[in-house]
């Protein structure tokens, strides 16, 4: 009887343990499968909210997948960017309905023309423009342009897919006057009632320190026209800080533009419908290296921004030296015919971080005083006139928004015509 009880638990312990071992595994199982449905889902879960900004970032990416499969070269650049050799008729440009099936313009043969002053001012230098992916000599082939690929990051780093690559709506005359509202502030020069069809200067490029993710330093030519309402028309050329939009600290050569005061239309670089770039040696939206030493060597940019007179396309240029691409005229309203304001500056967004102005720089974070080797500078401020001329820019008006934070001091000499210091460590003891 003993051992015949004893049998019979040790076969209903066994069924127990059995049902426990399968519970167990069974349990185990569904944990792998959670488990793996929630690495899936990390994977795949956008910080987007709504079908339009899925949408928007699935086309991001399908574009991105496009390029790379258009792609002849690839090179891998020290910094962590790629770049992507792409023939130029499969540059974002040419998605747009106007351009679809076309191919870039032939470079026009008539450039501004230098005379005068302005003569003695060009310096053959404008034509040296280091960037980190070109290290060793590295370019596209002829016949392509160079695209620094978007990478999921970069999108997921916005706060908006739908308004990726784009600089925030501004309110009305903001680019040019105190901008305390919506947290933009300047240091600029300027110059407005006249027609303008182009500007040009030079500026020294800073590893300017920015803040926060949400904030950008700049340094940069606007060329503008319209009412400063929702109107506004601007192309924009230079250099910026922004680790929203790159992801890193590094300057970096990039352009803009918007037709509607920044609301819906335009973007940064390529990354829509717009510019057309046709050199195959400078990446837009790429590093620029080597910067600015702080009481050492300055190394310094030449950008010229002009209309040409039988096309009407706006062209960027290196200095005198080779054209990056242009924005195509049928982009723009006002700027379909000239542009009545130029200006040429710094601007730095201050989130207010804990409720202090931002320590965000502009420029190379020191004061205008410091002069040479030390301050941030633009210099040979020119712009063009109604029979393609570059002429000094007269009448430059200098306006800081707030001093304290950043500011802003010109001259005039023989060797660097128009010129001014700007730009200022942010918050300090007068800019708390």
């Amino acid at each position: 009887m003993a051992s015949s009880g004893f049998s019979c638990c040790s076969n209903r312990f066994r069924q127990i343990v059995v049902v426990a071992l399968l519970l167990l595994a069974s349990s185990c199982l569904v944990g792998v499968a959670s488990a793996k449905h929630r690495g899936n889902s990390t994977r795949t879960t956008l910080p987007f909210h709504g079908k339009d900004e899925l949408r928007r970032y699935r086309k991001i990416m399908a574009q991105v997948t496009r390029l790379k499969k258009a792609s002849v070269k690839t090179i891998q650049s020290p910094d962590g960017d790629v770049i992507d050799c792409v023939p130029p008729h499969l540059q974002p440009a040419f998605d747009h309905p106007k351009l679809r099936g076309q191919k870039p313009e032939v470079e026009p043969e008539e450039r501004p023309k230098v005379g005068g002053a302005a003569a003695q001012q060009q310096v053959e230098e404008d034509a040296v423009f280091p960037q980190a992916w070109r290290d060793g000599g590295k370019s596209c082939p002829e016949g392509t342009v160079p695209v620094r690929r978007t990478t999921k990051r970069d999108v997921l780093r916005s706060s908006s897919a739908m308004r990726f690559g784009m600089k925030q709506p501004r309110a009305a005359g903001v680019v040019r006057r105190d901008s305390t509202s919506d947290g933009h502030e300047h240091a600029v020069g300027y110059v407005t009632g006249d027609q303008f069809y182009g500007a040009k200067a030079s500026l020294n490029v800073w590893s300017a320190r920015v803040a926060s993710p949400a904030e950008f330093s700049l340094s940069q030519i606007w060329v503008i026209s319209g009412s400063f309402g929702n109107d506004l028309n601007t192309i924009e050329a230079g250099w910026q800080v922004s680790p929203e939009l790159y992801g890193d600290n590094s300057p970096r050569f990039f352009t803009y533009w918007t037709t509607d005061a920044y609301q819906a239309t335009g973007c940064y670089n390529l990354h829509c419908s717009g510019f057309v770039q046709t050199n195959n040696r400078i990446a837009i939206g790429a590093a620029i290296s080597p910067t600015s030493v702080y009481n050492g060597r300055q190394f310094d940019i030449s950008l010229l921004i002009w209309k040409d007179p039988r096309r009407g396309h706006w062209w960027l240029q290196l200095g005198s030296g080779p054209l990056v691409g242009y924005w195509p005229s049928f982009l723009f309203t006002h700027l379909g015919g000239h542009a009545n304001m130029v200006q040429f500056g710094g601007e730095v967004v201050n989130s207010r971080p804990s409720g202090s102005h931002t320590p965000t720089q502009m420029g190379s974070g020191h004061f205008p005083r410091e002069g040479f080797n030390r301050a941030a500078y633009f210099r040979n401020l020119q712009v063009v006139d109604w029979d393609n001329n570059l002429i000094p820019a007269a009448a430059l008006r200098l306006v800081a928004d707030h001093p304290s934070c950043y500011d802003i001091q010109g001259g005039y000499n023989r060797a660097w015509g128009n010129y001014f210091y700007y730009g200022g460590p942010g918050r300090n003891v007068r800019c708390p």
